[in-house]
């Protein structure tokens, strides 16, 4: 488990480093998304990545591991939404919301640990089209509850789902690591 912690800190690092350049380059112009806006925008990024598997070619210059990292950061950025509410101007300087960020990314890490626990790192036996095949489902999942206007009967809710979807896209940044690792 200690390596798996390590190897999520490092995947984080680095999904944090871009959220701050990003936030220094933009602002926090993010803060006016609403949720279902933000689901889209994750949802795009899953669905390119399955599109790079499928096809296993990009004609733009971006890799599977950017899209990845979009998704880390746009999950915690969703959870931000649901803490704060949407705001209509920016309200947060980079490094407030950077500091939110990585709040519910250290949340996700939390549930990582107590889900790892119980499932014995089930994940390092999976590929990671298999992972973003769950966090489509999520996405899926998300939208059905959005469109019911949050409600559900007995299932977890929005939030819950942009923890697994923050968890299952650093578990596939891990795995990428470790296939890099190997082919050096």
């Amino acid at each position: 488990m200690e390596k798996t912690l390590q190897q999520y800190d490092q995947a984080t690092e680095a999904c944090m480093e871009i959220f701050v350049k990003k936030a220094k380059d933009y602002g926090t112009a993010w803060r006016i998304l609403r949720v279902s806006s933000l689901t889209d925008q994750i949802f795009i990024k899953a669905q390119r990545i399955r599109t790079l598997q499928q096809v296993g070619e990009s004609k733009v210059d971006e890799g599977i591991r950017p899209e990845l990292v979009g998704m880390v950061n746009y999950a915690a950025m969703a959870l931000v939404q649901l803490q704060k509410g949407v705001v209509e101007t920016p309200d947060l300087k980079p490094m407030e919301a950077a500091a939110l960020v990585q709040e519910q990314i250290g949340t996700a890490r939390s549930l990582m640990q107590r889900k790892n626990h119980d499932y014995g790192e089930a994940w390092r036996s999976m590929r990671i089209s298999s992972l973003v095949d769950l966090i489509l489902m999520k996405l899926l999942r998300i939208k059905q509850i959005e469109d019911n206007k949050g409600q559900t009967l007995v299932s977890e809710g929005i939030d819950a789902n942009f923890l697994d979807i923050i968890n299952y896209a650093v578990f596939a940044l891990i795995l990428m690591n470790e296939e890099e690792a190997l082919r050096r």
